[in-house]
């Protein structure tokens, strides 16, 4: 029997990557749906807030010190997550994301088992993230690896804050 979904994780240190990866294309998809999910949507990334472009066209310096977690099938990026560099004993996961054509297989488990795994290699003793609370969904997941509602340390409205030990 053959792996249905075929996918490899691939390690990269946000120094080193490109725009040409694949993943400034998963980054741009990701902020147009949450800008849409907050009802603010735009039409293209040009009226993204300035952060958020700076991701999409320029991830080795928005990410120089993290480390970015890409799944790859047949060599496209069909998925990414973004690693902190551990501050203060913590690392932070960002960005999961899962092309749409590809959910239902396991990356974003596979994503986040894998930033699990590099936060404690890089000697983080807990790691955060932040979901908007109507992420039922990548709530379910983040509980499901052990992650737990937590006090916030972001203002931002419907924002859920949630952690775990690694």
């Amino acid at each position: 029997m053959t792996d249905q979904h075929q996918v490899s994780i691939v390690r990269r240190p946000g120094r080193t990557l490109s725009v040409e990866d694949g993943l400034a294309t998963l980054l741009a998809a990701y902020h147009l749906r949450t800008e849409a999910e907050k009802g603010a949507p735009v039409a293209d990334v040009d009226e993204l807030p300035e952060r958020y472009r700076a991701e999409i066209s320029d991830p080795r310096t928005a990410f120089v010190d993290d480390v970015v977690l890409v799944a790859l099938s047949g060599g496209a990026a069909v998925g990414c997550l973004v690693v902190t560099a551990p501050t203060d004993g913590r690392s932070e996961i960002k960005r999961l994301w899962t092309d749409p054509a590809f959910r239902g297989r396991g990356i974003a488990s596979d994503l986040l088992g894998a930033a699990l795994a590099d936060a404690a290699e890089s000697g983080a003793g807990a790691v955060r993230l932040s979901v908007w609370k109507w992420r039922t969904g990548a709530i379910a997941l983040y509980q499901r690896f052990g992650f737990t509602v937590t006090e916030s340390w972001d203002e931002r409205d419907q924002l859920v804050c949630m952690e775990r030990a690694v």
